[in-house]
């Protein structure tokens, strides 16, 4: 994680704790991945999705961040992705959540994931190719470019990683964490200050208040909702999350099947 990253986190990282809460479905998924493994998790942040139980260690660069850690937290060292201290193949599983667009190498840290982790990593990321929703698409624009930029491509991630199974993530409609995509369903979410503070897309845009207000325009003319009125039938939704695994087993015995 760079500089500007350690600033973001810095301003807006105060309240993550409860802004950013883990949605029961999606750490659901993440458990299944990795069940009873000791864990590196990389990128850790507050300690979201993160199994509370020994045989797991976060890596964090953020004081801020690293502050608002619970007491059960597993323990944290504050180091960044590039670097990690640890020894080859360490870990059983190194984990790592929405964090990849944040590293200043992106190809260095996968590195060394791959190097610390014994049978595979595992990343929830977005996928760069993923068409977004209407909220990037109709009113941020350049939120969805930025992130086409920083998000890591299922390339990069193959290239380092070896092969890789990606598994798309739908987002509930009534998903409890505070990430960008999570309030699909909720457009009036992001009129709110508090909402937008926990989603660091926000914080990289010089400026939000006339899309606010078209957005806000939209919902009380009823715009939003003829354009959108489909969405009300869904119980969840893929803008572009997915989850990603690489078995380091198989990378390291390229000529057998992997199982």
């Amino acid at each position: 994680m760079n500089v500007a990253a350690f600033d973001t986190y810095d301003a807006i990282g105060h309240s993550y704790s409860a802004r950013r809460q883990p949605d029961p479905g999606l750490a659901a998924r993440l458990d299944a991945l990795i069940g009873d493994s000791t864990v590196l998790n990389v990128g850790a942040g507050t300690g979201s999705y993160e199994p509370v139980r020994s045989g797991v260690v976060a890596v964090e660069p953020s004081t801020v961040m690293l502050s608002q850690r619970p007491p059960l937290a597993a323990p944290a060292v504050r180091a960044v992705a590039e670097a990690l201290p640890f020894h080859d193949r360490a870990f059983d599983v190194v984990l790592g959540i929405l964090t990849v667009h944040h590293w200043s190498d992106q190809r260095r840290g996968l590195e060394e994931c791959a190097r610390v982790a014994r049978d595979r990593v595992v990343i929830l990321t977005w996928d760069p190719d993923a068409e977004g929703f209407w909220l990037v698409r109709d009113y941020f624009p350049d939120i969805l470019a930025i992130d086409r930029r920083v998000f890591p491509s299922m390339e990069l991630l193959r290239a380092v990683l070896g092969p890789i199974d990606v598994q798309p993530l739908p987002i509930p409609r009534d998903c409890v964490d505070g990430f960008l995509g999570a309030f699909w369903l909720r457009p009036e979410a992001y009129l709110d200050e508090e909402v937008r503070a926990g989603i660091s897309a926000f914080s990289r845009l010089t400026s939000i208040g006339p899309q606010l207000e078209r957005l806000e325009h939209d919902l009380v003319s009823g715009d939003w909702e003829r354009r959108n009125a489909e969405l009300r039938h869904r119980t969840d939704l893929d803008v572009g999350y997915r989850l990603v695994m690489a078995e380091r087993r198989c990378a390291e015995l390229p000529n057998e099947r992997c199982s």
